[in-house]
């Protein structure tokens, strides 16, 4: 385990450090509703200021337990053109996350890209567990099918991004979305979970990392207890590396970080689209750890990650 702590990056050592030398009682010892609280606090301390943008809009899509919170970011005033779009989900081990989380990290794709970004709030657990997530996400996308082109949304021109839950949800739309309404022109995923079995714990980087922050074993087992509850956790919807197929996606770019316990899975989940004759391309940050996006502002080395994926979307969209 001290071997795993040595291979971090110094900026990681030190940030975590500087998180240890101000105690706050762990994440997974709190209620949802503190933690989803905690959570915004600290992706708002450690993410880059929120920077302006021309309009952004609170929307709503229906959804099967009810309305579906949106935000629609727009880098700069609607011309005649319909804008190309990426619908954004959000990370937080499904239980906790929201708009307000990555409001930062979907700015800088919308000023990045010059795309319209697409931020969905999805169900989250222990209120409601798997599958209600993934099935607000297909819902989400069933409605901008229907009517983004009243929001002069260029619909031959949609992506999929996501990190960490939100990774996995955003590989799951892209498996969904072969059949229609939309046709995806690409793929981000953010270290994404997209193993759910309990299988999943063979995996070597669950246990080399399992007591990495952020994302440590009784934070993991924290949330797939409330978010796991009575569900198949083979259904491509929980674990989309199950899906029986994995070919005709579109282009994806997956990046992975070498001292988290999620690493494994980006890995997979990359040689299985590889496998299936897609075109992947793969980064795994070497001793960087899970979360990483959301943390821009106190992490200077990783923003390249950030100017890839905006440069993707921008060569792809």
């Amino acid at each position: 385990m001290h071997d795993v702590f040595a291979r971090l990056a110094p900026e990681v050592a030190g940030l975590l450090a500087h998180m240890a030398a101000q105690p706050q009682p762990p994440m997974d010892s709190l209620t949802p509703e503190q933690a989803r609280a905690a959570y915004v606090q600290l992706n708002r301390t450690l993410g880059l200021p929120p920077a302006p943008l021309a309009r952004i809009q609170e929307l709503a899509a229906p959804g099967p337990l009810g309305p579906i919170p949106l935000r629609l970011y727009r880098p700069d005033e609607e011309g005649s053109r319909p804008q190309p779009l990426v619908v954004y989900l959000h990370g937080g081990g499904w239980v906790i996350g929201d708009l307000d989380s990555h409001d930062s990290l979907c700015r800088q794709i919308a000023l990045g890209t010059g795309c319209a970004v697409l931020a969905v709030h999805y169900a989250l657990a222990p209120e409601h567990p798997a599958p209600a997530g993934p099935d607000d996400v297909l819902a989400a996308l069933h409605w901008l099918a229907e009517a983004g082109r009243a929001f002069n949304l260029d619909l031959d021109r949609v992506a999929v991004a996501g990190d960490s839950a939100g990774g996995g949800l955003a590989a799951m739309a892209a498996l969904h979305l072969r059949e229609g309404p939309l046709t995806l022109k690409a793929q981000v995923l953010i270290y994404p979970g997209v193993d759910n079995t309990p299988t999943a714990w063979d995996h070597p980087s669950r246990s080399e990392n399992a007591q990495v922050p952020p994302l440590t074993r009784p934070m993991m087992d924290y949330f797939s207890g409330m978010y796991l509850q009575d569900v198949d956790t083979r259904d491509p919807r929980v674990s989309p590396l199950f899906a029986p197929s994995h070919a005709h996606l579109p282009p994806a770019l997956i990046f992975g970080a070498e001292c988290d316990a999620l690493r494994d899975d980006a890995r997979l989940y990359a040689q299985a689209l590889i496998g299936a004759g897609n075109a992947v391309e793969y980064h795994e940050l070497p001793g960087m750890i899970h979360g990483f996006i959301e943390m821009l502002g106190v992490l200077p080395s990783v923003r390249w990650t950030l100017a890839r994926m905006n440069a993707f979307l921008r060569e792809h969209l």
